[in-house]
């Protein structure tokens, strides 16, 4: 079959990808960035904004099924609803003359009469759907848990660091969190399944916890003891501040999750799953969906994770945008070392930067920029990279957002997503002439007025510092184990 997957590059959208391909199926993916995304077999690309209006040449022909899977959550505080209306409406210009025969929407649970802005929005993306015309499949999720889920990393970032929590009294709120793998079960399962055409399901896990109950069940498969306190003073905007600080989430996410957080979130048939039972879905428990979890993350085999969304970062960026990096009114920082070791090796410590390898010179002075950006409503170090040794376009990078990775051209390319008075670049190539192999090592800053500039002079010293360290230890023959890059 022919499956038009919107929302291709987010965390969902990556997960269903190879699922649907192993199951046969031809699927045109909709990004926004044809930069950030690469081909395989059996796939074809069509970039298109849904914010944007639709070019009529780009709506493809003879299309089986089509996912919506797309969310503003994480971009706006303020205006996320009106930008998933409108995304939603011109969806449904693109698919009308698609010849699809089902729309398939994973939205949210929403059984309650008074719903937090997020969960009114998707249901109200759920009725402009439905004015397409086509027939409608709407699955309804609570939390998803699955290694790199916004949910699952702020659990994990709250349990793994706080021994001791004082926390908002939403925490004795009830939920149903469903594993990820059960989602894509559901997601496949109801293809062309004619019995799902008009109607909505909403899907959890067995299980029905508070959030309290959730981090103490985190705590136990970690096997870490901790302690939860709960306080009925703290304020929503309080807490959506103690997640920004505490975890890796953004302050746009952190205001919308603590909003929806408040909500009871159980799905209407718990005793009696009508979907569950007609596809023939066994539902993974909390505990065995957290052990899968980190199953993947020992084994370096993350395959999404929320903060490579471009949502997740400071700056709404189209990487394509900032790939050719300025020279004229810029300030530039180049360093050349000659190469002491393979260039190879080079090239493995290069593809290894961030995460839990840092940036191999000065790593506290780096964590100190990142702690003062979080300070600042930035995007802080995040919780490092999705995979410590594969490297794609358009993947998060501590507080860098990857513009190109180019293994075969020996080069790397990283724009920052920091708070700044202008905009910066950072560019590792290593080159080769006769027997002799170079890495050039390029920070870029362009300057937007008098505070960049004012800016760059503060920070020189340190970066002269920083910079020259790093280029050094990339270039020296050095005992640091590293991983092989796949």
């Amino acid at each position: 079959m022919r499956i038009l997957l919107t929302g291709a590059n987010g965390y969902i959208g990556k997960r269903l990808l190879p699922q649907l391909l192993e199951l046969g199926h031809y699927v045109i993916c909709c990004v926004r960035d044809k930069s950030r995304f690469r081909q395989i077999p059996n796939t074809e690309i069509i970039e298109v904004d849904f914010l944007n209006e639709i070019d009529e040449n780009k709506i493809p022909e003879d299309t089986d099924a089509a996912y919506y899977l797309i969310h503003s959550m994480a971009s706006n505080v303020g205006s996320f609803e009106e930008m998933e209306k409108h995304s939603a409406e011109n969806f449904i210009k693109f698919i009308k003359d698609s010849g699809a025969k089902q729309i398939i929407y994973l939205s949210g649970i929403s059984n309650e009469k008074k719903l937090s802005r997020h969960l009114s929005s998707r249901k109200r993306t759920e009725e402009v759907l439905k004015q397409s015309g086509i027939p409608l499949t709407v699955l309804r999720a609570g939390i998803i848990l699955g290694s790199g889920s916004a949910s699952f990393e702020i659990i994990r970032d709250l349990v793994e660091k706080l021994p001791v929590m004082i926390t908002p009294k939403w925490l004795n709120t009830k939920h149903q969190p469903v594993a990820i793998r059960n989602v894509l079960q559901y997601l496949t399962g109801v293809i062309l399944n004619e019995k799902t055409y008009n109607r909505d399901f909403d899907i959890g896990g067995p299980d029905i916890l508070t959030y309290k109950q959730m981090l103490l069940k985190f705590a136990e498969v970690r096997g870490l003891k901790r302690y939860i306190i709960t306080l009925p003073v703290m304020t929503p905007k309080l807490s959506s501040y103690w997640l920004y600080f505490v975890t890796s989430t953004s302050y746009k996410l952190a205001v919308n999750l603590v909003n929806s957080m408040k909500v009871e979130i159980i799905a209407r048939d718990f005793n009696n799953p009508e979907l569950q039972n007609m596809l023939g879905i066994t539902p993974i428990s909390y505990k065995d969906a957290v052990k899968m979890a980190f199953t993947k993350i020992e084994q370096n085999e993350v395959v999404s994770s929320w903060k490579d969304s471009l949502a997740s970062g400071s700056k709404g960026i189209i990487l394509s945008s900032c790939i050719s990096v300025p020279v004229e009114g810029c300030f530039i920082d180049k360093r050349e070392k000659e190469i002491q070791t393979s260039p190879e090796l080079v090239l493995e410590k290069i593809w290894s930067l961030g995460g839990k390898h840092g940036w191999y010179y000065a790593n506290f002075l780096w964590k100190i920029r990142g702690f003062l950006d979080k300070l600042v409503g930035g995007v802080g170090l995040r919780h490092g990279r999705t995979n410590q040794n594969i490297i794609n376009p358009g993947d998060a990078l501590d507080y860098w957002r990857v513009l190109a990775a180019d293994k075969k051209d020996m080069r790397l390319l990283l724009y920052a997503e920091m708070k700044l008075p202008g905009e910066a670049w950072l560019e590792f190539k290593i080159v080769k002439k006769n027997k002799e192999s170079k890495l050039v090592q390029t920070a870029t800053f362009r300057p937007k007025g008098l505070a960049g500039r004012l800016y760059w002079y503060f920070v020189w010293p340190f970066h002269f510092f920083v910079f020259n360290g790093m280029a050094k230890r990339l270039t020296e023959k050095s005992s640091i184990e590293i991983d092989p890059i796949h």
